[in-house]
């Protein structure tokens, strides 16, 4: 996140209106503007392809294709996304960079076959069961392979903090699947489905394909060293329990409500629940500005307050430590507390004018009250996720992996409750699950911040650890008095 400090700064220290919403404006291009390029390029594709005219079966299938190529895209890649950033970062502080396009390869290989493993049986029960044409099918899974390339590329680029470049990309490979639609409809005459999704696949593609070359441009050398990425698997296990388990606490809740009586299951194939997955996207954007002004906010001040308790580390005497450690932890704890303020207010408003006018727009009245609880759920989970960037700042591993466990785990076991309950409450597990990991977090964030000198200072060793016959326990003879 280092790569936006030095603009933001420079934007907000004017100190004026003008200046704060051109902060806002650019943290948000650098953050949530490809979400917003795809989702606004099918509200469009649906508008001119007259999406809104086939039936309702033909339309909740490609919402389903959409929605699952999303979710297991995220859910294949999360397993190596934190484990490739902890290595190409500590890379690129020791000046290797001939060892990050090997990195890139051999993650690439990773990711592509477990996502390959997940997806084909699912497309061969889609097709021998579900019944669905070959060609639909393929175009499915080709676009879930290419949203698996653009997220696994992304982690590349925000290394190389060219978030402009991202957005710009996606912002480029929309423009260019809404134009395709166009033509595969009016001129070729496809379905509309067809014309959309394969627009869609072909847009992920160009993304990817942008992504790959910048990539490539950046980091031209190759060691051809595969080893030590796989030893960072090994050595940084707990990174891979702590990312995966938090992205599939984001969507656990929604995987519970699919058994349940409300779900709807479309060519024996696909599962969701329409009033429970609308209420999640909703509050999920209610809240998604948390994540703007996180960044926003530690990019600016809480960055700079890690890097001088760093420099106090590396050469200040120890009163110039202690000093240093007590600004930051303070500051630490001003950022946390500031983002629940101002979040809470935009929660607030949001949720007001949702409440009031989505049911003007079609939204149902049992999705409103499921978004009442799932609103809440999400504002804690944004907090929670900010402590656990927090913990990474600490090399608090184990912190990490221990507060995305029990988020997920109380997530799915409350949601199992919820479902006993009336509507209103089903958002009831994703809050308990959310609370729980802000709590654990919590916790080890105060037990860092009392033994941070021990966790600095006393780990390591004065010799370099090998395998070997042991040494002799005797150091010297004394020499014989005469």
């Amino acid at each position: 996140m280092a790569g936006i400090g030095t603009k933001l700064t420079n934007i907000f220290e004017k100190d004026t209106v003008t200046t704060d919403l051109i902060g806002f404006g650019y943290s948000s291009i650098s953050t949530v503007a490809p979400m917003f390029a795809v989702i606004l390029n099918i509200l469009l594709m649906g508008h001119f392809l007259k999406f809104s005219e086939l039936g309702f079966v033909e339309r909740e299938l490609f919402s389903c294709t959409v929605l699952y190529i999303f979710i297991f895209a995220l859910l294949t890649a999360s397993p190596f996304n934190s484990v490739l950033s902890k290595y190409i970062s500590d890379v690129i502080y020791e000046e290797r960079y001939e060892d990050i396009r090997p990195c890139y390869y051999l993650g690439l290989l990773m990711n592509l076959l477990l996502s390959c493993l997940l997806g084909i049986p699912f497309c061969l029960w889609e097709h021998f069961v579900g019944k669905v044409d070959v060609f639909y099918v393929f175009i499915g899974y080709c676009g879930y392979i290419a949203l698996v390339l653009v997220f696994y590329s992304m982690l590349y680029l925000s290394i190389a903090k060219d978030y402009q470049k991202i957005s710009l990309f996606f912002f480029l490979g929309m423009l260019e699947a809404f134009f395709l639609s166009l033509f595969l409809r009016y001129v070729m005459h496809w379905g509309i489905r067809e014309s959309m999704l394969f627009a869609l696949m072909t847009g992920f593609y160009f993304i990817a394909f942008l992504e790959i070359a910048v990539v490539k441009r950046y980091f031209g050398r190759s060691s051809n060293r595969y080893r030590s990425v796989l030893r960072y698997f090994r050595k940084y296990w707990q990174l891979v329990v702590s990312n995966f388990f938090y992205t599939l606490g984001l969507y656990i809740h929604n995987f519970v409500f699919w058994t349940t009586d409300m779900k709807l299951v479309l060519v024996r194939t696909f599962v969701c629940n329409q009033p429970y997955d609308m209420a999640t996207c909703l509050a999920m954007f209610t809240n998604l500005s948390a994540t703007v002004i996180f960044i926003t906010r530690v990019e600016m001040h809480f960055h700079e307050k890690y890097k001088g308790y760093s420099e106090a580390v590396i050469g200040g005497k120890g009163a110039d430590i202690d000093t240093a450690k007590r600004e930051m932890f303070r500051q630490l704890s001003a950022e946390l507390v500031n983002l629940m303020r101002i979040q809470f207010i935009i929660t607030s408003v949001v949720y007001l004018l949702c409440v009031v006018f989505l049911p003007r727009f079609g939204i149902s009245w049992l999705t409103i009250r499921i978004y009442s609880c799932l609103v809440a759920g999400y504002f804690i989970l944004f907090i929670m996720y900010s402590e656990i960037i927090f913990l990474y700042y600490f090399n608090d591993l184990t912190g990490a992996a221990l507060t995305a466990v029990s988020f997920c785990l109380v997530t799915f076991l409350g949601s199992l409750f919820a479902t006993h309950l009336s509507e209103l409450w089903y958002g009831i597990g994703l809050v308990m699950g959310a609370f729980t990991g802000w709590t654990v977090a919590y916790f080890r964030l105060r037990y860092m911040e009392r033994h941070l000198d021990a966790h600095i200072f006393c780990k390591g060793s004065i010799l370099k650890p090998g395998m070997g016959t042991q040494p002799p326990g005797k150091v010297y003879d004394r020499a014989a008095q005469n």
